[in-house]
């Protein structure tokens, strides 16, 4: 449970200033197409420190790293309730995405190491899951409300008791990290350029529609980027004890989890977003009416996360994924239904409870076919290596669909911007649901049930044995 609520925190810092932007904007003098930075800032930093987020817990203790990162959040969202510019909100977010980069990994290879494969493992995880997934809409509901009711600052001082009491009793819950037999290479020149590099790539995605592709900023992030991952790449094929060992990605299900949280953010992921825009810049709803709004498919991704896990116990990751993403397909593509300029919330109602239902099944069978067969001292880095995935998958899903449903609106105001509006979200809804059928034939790769792969490493980072076959594992 304390592991599920610091996932709840997580998720919630997603999403939950969005609608608090306006009154963020308005207070602290930030000019409207300069408010993105608020968010942005937190996801760039995010997804930049994962994979270093997820080695350092493997390295240097799991509960050490999972308290360093919620005191980063408690202080960090202290600094942006605070705040009385823009610069010092804007770094408070950077932080508190630090924070997360060292969070989402550390909780996971907790659970991971916890709790053994099997049901065991998988109902954890979907009690983390249902946190973690209910968060991203939730936050968009306690956002709505706190700003309603106490003004925007309120968005992150939320944060504060609840970061700070979880860190503490993880003192006392989570059993100290074991001491370390062999001492092991930071592999600081790996972390170095994987960490800047990352950084980089997600920084040009999120201020790309903002600035413009073309932008000299813009391209100097992603030619920089892409030095920095080749030289990561040299540095890991060289390393004695890489910071992410390349044999790892022979493990078929932490490939294939990689790659489907990868298609679930750039999918399930993104419609938050654009269902906050129809709801506040079509439709006119509130802080708090948009957040309302969000009651519902948050109920229907926690009922999809218990579903989830029950499924994969009893007939495996590979059918509940497909499972998943074809609910999914159909629930999103008759959640596009909603998105027009005359329809009321009720139209959107049948999407939004069919979608979110796939979209919670997928959430806690991903992370359980990410974990299948890596072994436990090894967990942090796999779980890093599917959570970069899952916030570059956002990144670009939001830099890719964010310009397509703009394409119609430019020149446009008043009625015929909320009707240009409302055509791009349901054309872009539609395209996520074509993205989530794209998932479904990913998950074809994933081994059949009780034939999970597993990866021997010795403490060097070396192969002690080539894969074996690991019959009869029920997260498989």
């Amino acid at each position: 449970m304390l592991l599920a609520l610091a996932q709840t925190v997580y998720s919630l810092d997603l999403n939950i200033v969005f609608v608090a932007l306006p009154e963020i904007g308005s207070d602290l003098g930030f000019p409207g197409q300069t408010q993105q930075l608020v968010v942005s800032a937190y996801v760039v930093l995010a997804g930049g420190f994962l994979l270093l987020g997820g080695r350092a817990a493997d390295l240097l203790g799991r509960r050490r790293m999972f308290v360093l990162a919620l005191t980063l959040y408690a202080v960090s969202s202290l600094a942006g309730g605070l705040a009385n510019s823009a610069g010092v909100i804007v770094t408070a977010r950077a932080v508190q995405g630090i924070g997360g980069a060292l969070l989402l990994p550390a909780t996971l290879s907790l659970i991971n190491n916890l709790f053994e494969e099997g049901p065991r493992r998988n109902r954890a995880l979907a009690v983390w899951g249902g946190a973690g997934a209910s968060g991203l809409t939730l936050g968009a509901l306690l956002g709505g409300v706190l700003t309603e009711r106490f003004g925007w600052p309120a968005v992150f001082y939320v944060n504060v008791p609840l970061a700070g009491l979880i860190a503490l009793a993880a003192l006392y819950v989570i059993p100290r990290d074991p001491a370390r037999g062999e001492r092991r290479r930071f592999d600081l020149p790996g972390a170095l350029s994987v960490t800047a590099g990352s950084t980089l790539l997600v920084f040009g995605l999120v201020e790309g529609p903002e600035l413009g592709w073309g932008d000299p900023l813009v391209v100097a992030a992603f030619a920089v980027a892409a030095v920095f991952l080749v030289a990561f790449a040299a540095i890991e094929a060289r390393s004695a004890d890489p910071l992410m060992p390349f044999r790892l990605f022979r493990n078929r299900s932490l490939t294939v989890g990689m790659t489907v949280t990868f298609v679930y953010m750039a999918t399930f992921g993104v419609l938050p977003y654009f269902l906050t825009v129809l709801m506040q810049s079509v439709h006119g709803y509130s802080a708090l009416g948009t957040g309302l709004a969000f009651l519902v498919p948050s109920l229907a991704i926690a009922a999809g996360t218990q579903l989830g896990e029950r499924m994969t116990t009893r007939a495996g990751t590979r059918a509940t994924l497909l499972a998943g993403f074809a609910v999914g397909v159909v629930g999103t593509a008759v959640l596009a239904v909603g998105f027009d300029d005359g329809a009321g919330y009720g139209l959107l109602v049948p999407g939004l409870v069919v979608s979110g239902l796939g979209q919670g099944v997928v959430w806690t069978a991903m992370w359980i076919a990410a974990a299948t067969g890596t072994p436990a001292h090894e967990q942090g880095v796999a779980n890093g290596i599917a959570s970069t995935a899952l916030n570059i998958g956002n990144a670009i899903g939001l830099a890719v669909f964010t310009v397509i449903a703009d394409i119609g609106t430019a020149g446009k105001a008043g009625a015929a911007l909320r009707t240009a509006t409302a055509d791009g979200g349901s054309l872009v809804v539609l395209l996520t649901a074509a993205g989530m059928a794209a998932g479904l034939l990913v998950t074809f790769a994933l081994p059949r049930s009780g034939a999970a792969r597993t990866v021997l490493a010795s403490g060097t980072g070396q192969d002690a044995a080539d894969l074996v076959n690991a019959p009869g594992k029920s997260g498989s």
